[in-house]
């Protein structure tokens, strides 16, 4: 049938078996089958071809796996980029953008981390050309915006900078608007165009230049630092403090 998931609820009454037996057909199955959480129901088909990763490829089956969940999602940050034109070294990660928290789940090699954004449905996505399933991904320019305001969480603003600067140039200025207008979260912006200036990209800074408030309250380039903020340089235009000794403009 073409499909690599499944729940045990849909076996059941594919088979009518009841939940019991169909429990212990698949416990039969040995390697052919994997679970994608000890915790939930739902199951992977392992191919002769994907034994040595003791899954599936993720993009086989993430949209399965939300769809059975009932939640959306979308592939994000650093997993993103990649399909941009990024290789951000080190991570051997899935990252997820959902809209509560979720553990992180590892089956077979694969590691899925989660990502929490309220409203995500409002961020732009697209399904990537040539996707041997249906799932979606952020597009470049709010991979860009996640990017910098997740930086916290994916190895600091420099790693994010050091990830957008590849597929900069595939982003648009009238689709880096339409994100800045649904999120609209004005220090992520200040801090977004900041980023955006510090890799040389002074149109689409100018564009987030454009779309900012006249009036700025300063902001630490790095939220979590805890340098005192009198003693950190200002970039004007963004009223943006930078603690972080990665980047300058």
């Amino acid at each position: 049938m073409g499909r690599v998931a499944f729940s045990l609820e849909d076996l059941a009454s594919e088979t009518g078996l009841s939940a019991i037996a169909a429990r212990f057909q698949l416990l039969r199955l040995g390697p052919k089958v994997v679970r994608v959480s000890p915790r939930q129901p739902f199951f992977l088909i392992v191919g002769p071809e994907h034994r040595g990763l003791g899954a599936p490829p993720v993009g086989g089956w993430l949209q399965d796996y939300f769809d059975w969940l009932g939640r959306p999602y979308y592939l994000a940050l650093q997993s993103a980029a990649s399909l941009y034109g990024a290789n951000p070294q080190a991570v051997q990660v899935t990252q997820i953008m959902t809209d509560r928290a979720l553990r992180p789940i590892r089956v077979g090699r694969t590691q899925l981390r989660f990502f929490v954004k309220r409203h995500l449905q409002h961020t732009p996505t697209r399904q990537p050309k040539g996707a041997v399933a249906p799932i979606r991904v952020s597009t470049p320019e709010a991979t860009a915006y996640d990017l910098v305001r997740h930086a916290g969480s994916i190895g600091g603003m420099g790693r994010a900078a050091e990830t957008l600067r590849p597929f900069a140039s595939r982003l648009r200025r009238r689709e880096l608007r339409r994100v800045l207008d649904a999120e609209h979260e004005v220090s992520v912006a200040q801090r977004l165009g900041f980023v955006l200036e510090a890799i040389g990209e002074r149109d689409l800074a100018k564009v987030v230049l454009e779309w900012l408030p006249p009036r700025l309250v300063p902001v630490k380039l790095v939220p979590s630092g805890g340098e005192d903020a009198s003693d950190l340089p200002v970039a004007s235009r963004w009223q943006a403090l930078n603690n972080s000794a990665e980047l300058k403009v």
